[in-house]
């Protein structure tokens, strides 16, 4: 693995970089609070199927704007990507906001911010729609139903897993490696 900095509009950024050398990329972005490191199995699995995987060692502080200045440091002209939590608000903003950019999305235990959660909060209501293929993974019924009208926000093959678990990339990180190696395949 290689530890790189990367500065930002927000600062400098410390990011892993690791896998085979490919043009089938996946940024990976942790929730708030999540060491990257959760993300060690996930991204062996990764790096068996051939991609090459970047996880910032933290998102708190990063905005769209950043996470695109990484994917340009990286010479990365698009990426496939995979947010849990905090860090799925952020991938499906930068999946609606930078067409062109992202080839698939998958998110975890977040629908599409547009939607109001199980709380009944909107994250950001103006948010467009998402123009690629997309995977929503849940860990139970409770963001099911959230899961599933974001749909209504995709312009893309669309699918929701649920599984039964309170953590995805932790306890279920075989399911999530799949989900993204499924999302970044032509077929």
């Amino acid at each position: 693995m290689e530890l790189m900095q990367v500065v930002t509009g927000n600062g400098t950024c410390k990011v892993r970089v690791d896998g085979p050398e490919s043009r089938h990329t996946v940024v990976l972005l942790p929730a708030v609070q999540e060491a990257a490191d959760v993300y060690d199995q996930v991204c062996v699995r990764l790096h068996n199927s051939g991609l090459r995987t970047v996880v910032p060692e933290s998102i708190e502080g990063l905005d769209d704007t950043d996470i695109l200045t990484i994917l340009d440091e990286l010479k990365l002209g698009w990426a496939n990507l995979m947010g849990n939590r905090e860090g799925a608000e952020l991938a499906w903003r930068l999946a609606a906001k930078s067409f062109g950019r992202f080839a698939s999305l998958v998110a975890v235990d977040r629908g599409h911010p547009a939607l109001a959660d199980a709380a009944g909060n909107v994250a950001e209501a103006a948010c467009p729609a998402v123009e690629l293929p997309t995977t929503v993974m849940v860990g139970g019924p409770k963001n099911r139903n959230w899961a599933e009208l974001s749909g209504r926000h995709v312009y893309g093959e669309f699918r929701v897993v649920e599984l039964d678990v309170d953590n995805i990339p932790v306890k279920a990180s075989h399911e999530l490696a799949t989900e993204i190696v499924l999302r970044t395949s032509s077929w």
